[in-house]
């Protein structure tokens, strides 16, 4: 019984941390395009470079979301 509690704890706990992930990947590539859209001065085109960089903000905003819900788990 505790073992099965235990197991559905961690299922959840995944679940939990593959959807926060997302949605800091998500949150990450949309304000970094935006960043790249709007930004004064800049020649608001989202050319290849832009959306390189998105996607590298999105992988660093969504690696830094997944170790803050792994250390939230920890306490």
């Amino acid at each position: 019984m505790i073992e099965q509690q235990g197991r559905q704890s961690d299922h959840a706990f995944e679940a939990r941390r593959r959807r926060v992930g997302a949605g800091g990947f998500l949150v990450g590539l949309i304000a970094a395009l935006g960043f790249f859209a709007f930004f004064p001065g800049m020649p608001h085109v989202i050319d290849w470079g832009a959306i390189v960089v998105a996607l590298v903000v999105g992988v660093v905003v969504r690696w830094g979301a997944r170790a803050w819900t792994e250390r939230t788990r920890r306490k």
